[in-house]
């Protein structure tokens, strides 16, 4: 049997912009923030309740970080597949840690969700807490999966006309 899992895949949608900046050997490093929602009704006051969970997204695949650049805004729908890693880093002499979905590698997948021309879809996440972008590092994938399109969205190229 195999040793063990490390997957995450996550829907939702982008807290600000993409942060682009470069390793030291040249290597392109995309990151920001996925916020997803869950929604229920509360039992005892049936108010509908949301709660929203921030997650950390790090882009080392040189052509998953070039669609993120180049077609990721602030809102944008997306799927993502990647892995969990765990770093520690030091802010002022105190050791601190960070959880990151990470996509690099050939197990990592990119899927843009909106429709075209849909930009943000007009959803803008509140309140996502501000990270501060750090660490190191490379690798390459050619694992990309940009996808946009209507597929039968409001709006799409749905003929009217049903031959049934």
């Amino acid at each position: 049997m195999a040793g063990s899992v490390n997957k995450v895949i996550l829907v939702g949608n982008l807290g600000r912009d993409p942060e682009v900046r470069h390793s030291q050997a040249g290597a392109k490093i995309v990151n920001f923030s996925i916020a997803t929602s869950d929604t229920w009704k509360d039992k005892n006051t049936g108010e509908r309740r949301e709660k929203t969970e921030w997650h950390r997204v790090v882009i080392f695949s040189e052509g998953l970080a070039g669609i993120a650049e180049n077609y990721l805004r602030k809102g944008s729908k997306v799927y993502i597949e990647g892995s969990l890693q765990t770093r520690e880093y030091e802010k002022d002499g105190v050791k601190r840690y960070t959880t990151e979905v990470v996509l690099q590698g050939f197990n990592s997948t990119l899927t843009m969700l909106d429709t075209k021309g849909g930009g943000g879809g007009g959803y803008e996440p509140a309140g996502e807490p501000d990270y501060a972008a750090g660490g190191d590092g490379g690798g390459s994938s050619t694992a990309s999966a940009p996808a946009s399109g209507g597929g039968g969205a409001p709006g799409g190229d749905l003929d009217d006309e049903i031959p049934f």
